[in-house]
């Protein structure tokens, strides 16, 4: 009888730890996970150095790396922070690197939207700076919303305007609105002046 006292209140002791242990374990689970982006829905899933490639055939079109990323399976979504995108030609040779500090990808369609401090620069150097740009996957096609500031700099020759449209190797592009151009070129009549188109 004197055993079966003493360890009766020990079990009912190791229950209550056993009990405590398993709340916290819950919470901290809970406290960790975390709501991600403004609607606190929670990812299905978050990785760190992500990557994701589109190849046609084998040859790769892009290559995506990012410091982290979150799927949201439901809206065929990824979100990703501190992204670069590498941009390849038909024949897989690398042409341009795309780097902004995050980005959204549609995991159907493979369109991307880049934000905040968006980088394109091409192997022969030239350069684009704006806030914001989406890539069109099957188009092949970068587009800057008509109300962001683009500008393309290419040697001393400068580009400014609003809204853009281009390949991602800045090949063939065209500004939207209230585009600026500085020139540095000697044989310009207008060297050092500002061009003005509406």
């Amino acid at each position: 009888m004197r055993s079966s006292v003493a360890l009766r209140p020990r079990f009912f002791v190791a229950v209550a730890l056993l009990s405590a242990l398993v709340a916290a374990a819950g919470c901290e689970r809970q406290r960790s996970a975390g709501p991600a982006g403004s609607t606190g829905e929670l990812p299905d899933q978050e990785v760190s150095d992500f990557a994701l490639t589109e190849t046609d055939v084998g040859t790769p079109l892009w290559k995506l790396h990012a410091k982290y990323a979150a799927t949201y399976s439901a809206r065929n979504l990824v979100t990703a922070r501190s992204i670069r995108i590498d941009f390849y030609d038909e024949k897989g040779v690398p042409t341009s690197v795309l780097t902004a500090r995050e980005g959204e990808i549609n995991d159907r369609s493979r369109d991307m939207v880049a934000k905040g401090q968006v980088r394109l620069v091409t192997t022969d150097g030239t350069r684009l700076f704006t806030e914001e740009l989406r890539f069109l996957n099957q188009e092949q096609k970068i587009i800057v919303p008509i109300t962001q500031l683009v500008r393309v700099q290419r040697g001393d020759d400068v580009l400014t305007g609003y809204g853009f449209e281009s390949d991602p190797q800045l090949r063939h592009y065209e500004f939207k609105k209230q585009v600026h151009a500085t020139v540095s070129n000697p044989q310009d009549p207008l060297r050092d002046s500002e061009r003005v188109t509406p």
